[in-house]
């Protein structure tokens, strides 16, 4: 481990540098020799560099979604060319150079923070075997040494024996029990972290053996963790230990905000979103605006919880536009006191009467009916009007055509009177 240690030595003396600023911010506080100061001085140093590891988390994230839109096509590949391993690894490369993206993305973050990692680690093991290095000198090695984090000393391990950890004034215990706890925090703050990744934030509508992968990297990373966990000092737990927990509450944020399409995380927040758009009836943050659009402009291919959060804005006459805005539909209109109705309400069915209130109806319909009343004809004789009884008259006294009493004669059959059968005879 100190041969690759002394790989990132070039990165020591920045990296102890800020520690030295931090510890002599936090010395004034709670003292230059506690493990307040020392233990928030690497905490610190962990903060800064992830903050200036965002760049890289936001690449990493674009990465991973990139990749898992790909799984489709890759599955597809695997199965052509199961048999040709070569052509298939080659096919794979040409699918990553069209589509712009790169497997190594998304250990970007792990990978940019290693030379800090280890060059912290060459710092602690300096103050463990009494040397100085980077700008810390002879004070504040002593210093350095005489930080305990709750009973165990800042270069302490959980491997070293009894006389190694006296001479930094402690106990073998306390140094195996506080390296002990910290070292499963971290195995299930990692494992949380990946667990979290895949039942949250995972397409679940595609199987491909890169979920199988990452399955199993939630279960071999924290045993991994556990394993050189035994071989760090404290104060590199506490560096590991203060970054998985930054990672996770990393994670958190960007699943809730900026879920994968088509995970359970993505029907969460389009659930919310669909009450706050409903309610402001319009979207307010631009990443509202950016989740609409990116919905809008699938058409066809959105997938359930986008199809149903679509329906849901329109069933309260809303309509989400290719900007990303939300507006009132056509079929929205506002009333009087300004509040959204719908144009053409829907019809609504008669209550059904019972037998006793239809009686009730028609006896009481009855009882007011006059008696003189008589029934009204459609159009008596009386009431024809008279220049229509002439016409009436000469309809009557027209005489008949000729043709008009006889029938047409059968098929087959003479035209005129005919004679009468004479009985058969037998």
């Amino acid at each position: 481990m100190d041969t690759i240690a002394s790989l990132f030595s070039f990165i020591t003396t920045p990296v102890s540098w800020v520690i030295v600023q931090f510890h002599s911010v936090y010395g004034k506080v709670f003292g230059p020799d506690t493990g307040w100061a020392w233990g928030l001085s690497i905490v610190s140093l962990v903060i800064l560099i992830r903050i200036c590891l965002i760049p890289l988390f936001v690449k990493q994230i674009k990465a991973t979604r990139a990749m898992q839109t790909l799984q489709p096509e890759m599955k597809k590949i695997q199965e052509r060319y199961k048999n040709d391993k070569q052509r298939q690894s080659e096919e794979m490369m040409k699918l990553y150079k069209e589509s712009g993206t790169n497997p190594l993305s998304s250990c970007l973050p792990i990978l940019a923070q290693s030379p800090f990692f280890f060059a912290l680690y060459h710092v602690l093991n300096g103050i463990a075997s009494n040397k100085t290095i980077g700008v810390i000198n002879d004070s504040l090695l002593a210093s350095a040494q005489k930080a305990h984090i709750f009973g165990a000393p800042l270069a302490a391990k959980f491997t070293d024996g009894s006389s190694k950890v006296a001479a930094l004034g402690a106990t073998l215990t306390d140094v195996r029990v506080v390296t002990a706890v910290m070292i499963v925090m971290m195995s299930a703050s990692q494992f949380y972290t990946q667990r979290q990744l895949m039942t949250k934030n995972v397409d679940t509508t595609v199987k491909t053996p890169f979920m199988q992968q990452q399955k199993m990297l939630m279960y071999v990373f924290p045993v991994m963790f556990a394993i050189f966990g035994i071989n760090f000092p404290v104060g590199v737990l506490v560096y590991w230990l203060t970054t998985n927990v930054w990672t996770m509450g990393q994670q958190m944020y960007v699943i809730r905000n900026n879920p994968t399409p088509g995970s359970k995380a993505q029907a969460a927040y389009l659930e919310r979103l669909t009450k706050h758009v409903t309610h402001h009836e319009k979207t307010r943050s631009r990443g509202e605006k950016a989740i609409v659009k990116a919905i809008v402009s699938k058409g066809r291919e959105r997938n359930e919880f986008e199809r149903k959060f679509i329906n849901s804005l329109t069933k309260v006459g809303l309509v989400a536009q290719a900007d990303g805005t939300v507006v009132k539909g056509e079929a929205a209109v506002e009333s009087e006191d300004g509040t959204p109705t719908t144009a053409a309400p829907k019809r609504q069915q008669p209550k059904r009467q019972t037998k006793s209130q239809r009686q009730s109806t028609a006896a009481k319909s009855a009882d007011d009916t006059p008696e003189d009343a008589e029934p009204k004809t459609s159009l008596s004789k009386s009431d024809e009007p008279e220049d229509a009884k002439p016409a009436t008259a000469a309809k009557k006294a027209a005489p008949k055509p000729a043709g008009g009493t006889r029938s047409k004669a059968q098929s087959g059959q003479r035209k005129g009177p005919q004679r009468p059968k004479s009985p058969s005879k037998k």
